[in-house]
């Protein structure tokens, strides 16, 4: 019956997907869903864009074993992205009426500075849409009691998505989106009444989370301590400002108004119900403390086992239906996105800049094309990969964080910041990083602040040195035929 109804689950999830692909008439709706979508529709866009696998499964685990100081990164971090945006970024990407975040750059700097942004941005994104998959093969193998693989999950997962993303784009995204977070809110609260009053209610998880020391949120230590905790912080803070998935978000929005208060709401929407499976996953271990040997398996990802294991062995058989429709809701939410933003910035920034007369037929079976070779890499790297899904998606924005973000910010309010900075800034953020992740283990310094600062050190210094420039003039966008092609 559960494995029934998880197919059927599954099967309505696909068809909402394909039904709104009916609504992609050119490029400009696939990625972008011809910046239409209503409030409500973009605070579930924006929800959906981190409340994903790691949030349900590896963020409560990593809770459960670590406390708050452990996952300052999500939902801390993550929250205050979308605050970030909200308040600084997102009425100026609403105005510029841009189809990917490459094309700011583009527009500020020049096309090398466009190619290697977006270069940089594509790759961070192999981290975040592996944990989707991963996340996805976890819940099936769970599903099968075993007799599927973790591999030969990740792989179905990934053929899933990709059934309703590749048609639909930004539009499947968004009806899907919405349709799952109606699933994930009504479900785990649901989840949390019930595994909340097996645990002996509320107030005494609460209460055991606090002796525990569960709830102390600041770090012990001196000057290393504080900075790994900063430094865990701000790699999500800011590192995931300049991507592609938050981006489309906010430029997605019918008007500024909506892209601004869809970004907080959704960001505040997100950071309070973060603390639901965070909940489950602590009153599970008082349910069950014999989870707690997840702790100390080798594969470190085997601590997100603890909710699906509990639901699967501790909870009648509605709410094992309601958790997993729940998971795989938050799971393909993000996921679909998740392919879908790095397909269209390698797409449009990477690609048609050394095709320039590409028509919109043609760009958008490119589009398809790229979103089924990215998938395929994001599917090779999950396969590989031995890291929990919240190691994952700190690692991908480490790659933003100094690399792309900034130039992004520097060129929306430093009107000195020219493309001699930005190259400069984007060399020393990532060279000194990478030597800092080599060589640097020992180091106070986390190897990401020190790429953040050399990235700061070297916009200032190579903007300095050399004569301002406008490149929004010198290098005018090529019209971009989205309005009027026809897929």
């Amino acid at each position: 019956m559960l494995v029934a109804s998880v197919v059927i689950y599954l099967g309505v999830t696909i068809a909402i997907g394909l039904w709104a692909a009916r609504r992609v008439h050119n490029s400009k709706d696939y990625l972008i869903a011809g910046r239409s979508l209503p409030l409500y529709m973009s605070v579930a866009t924006v929800f959906a864009t981190w409340f994903g696998a790691e949030t349900v499964l590896s963020v409560s685990a990593t809770f459960a074993k670590d406390g708050l100081s452990g996952i300052v990164a999500d939902p801390f971090g993550s929250s205050f992205c979308l605050f970030f945006v909200a308040l600084f970024f997102a009425r100026a990407f609403y105005r510029m009426d841009l189809l990917t975040i490459g094309d700011f750059y583009r527009k500020r700097y020049g096309k090398p500075v466009e190619v290697a942004t977006s270069i940089a941005i594509t790759a961070s994104y192999l981290g975040w849409t592996s944990a989707q998959l991963t996340a996805l093969g976890l819940a099936f193998s769970v599903l099968s009691g075993g007799a599927m693989s973790l591999s030969e999950g990740i792989v179905l997962g990934a053929a899933i998505v990709l059934g309703y993303t590749i048609w639909g784009g930004m539009w499947s995204v968004a009806w899907t989106d919405l349709f799952q977070t109606v699933i994930i809110v009504l479900g785990l609260w649901s989840i949390a009444w019930l595994v909340g009053d097996m645990a002996g209610g509320a107030a005494k998880v609460v209460s055991a989370a606090y002796e525990a020391g569960r709830l102390e949120f600041w770090p012990k230590g001196g000057a290393r301590e504080w900075l790994a905790f900063f430094a865990a912080w701000i790699t999500l803070a800011v590192g995931s400002i300049p991507q592609q998935d938050v981006f489309q978000r906010v430029t997605s929005a019918r008007d500024e108004s909506t892209a601004v208060k869809g970004s907080l709401i959704g960001g505040a929407a997100y950071f309070v119900f973060a603390f639901v499976p965070i909940y489950i996953a602590y009153a599970a271990l008082m349910i069950d403390p014999s989870l707690k040997q997840l702790f100390q398996a080798e594969d470190s990802r085997e601590i997100q086992r603890i909710l699906p294991e509990l639901i699967l062995n501790r909870t009648p058989l509605w709410a094992q239906i309601v958790f997993f429709g729940a998971l795989l809701s938050a799971i393909l939410s993000t996921a679909s996105g998740a392919i879908l933003a790095p397909t269209g910035l390698f797409t449009e920034n990477v690609l048609r800049p050394f095709v320039p007369h590409m028509s919109d037929r043609q760009f958008l079976l490119t589009l398809r094309i790229v979103l089924v070779t990215f998938a395929l890499a994001a599917l090779l790297f999950a396969l590989n990969s031995r890291s929990t899904m919240y190691e994952m998606v700190q690692s991908a924005y480490k790659v933003t964080l100094v690399g792309a973000f900034v130039p992004l910010a520097a060129g929306l309010l430093w009107k000195r910041a020219n493309a001699a900075g930005a190259v400069t800034s984007i060399l020393l953020g990532l060279v000194s990083w990478l030597l800092m992740e080599t060589f640097g283990t020992d180091s106070v310094w986390p190897p990401q602040l020190v790429g953040l600062a050399c990235a700061l050190l070297g916009m200032f210094a190579g903007s300095i040195a050399t004569p301002p420039s406008h490149p929004a003039h010198q290098h005018p966008a090529p019209p971009h035929p989205v309005q009027s092609g026809q897929a």
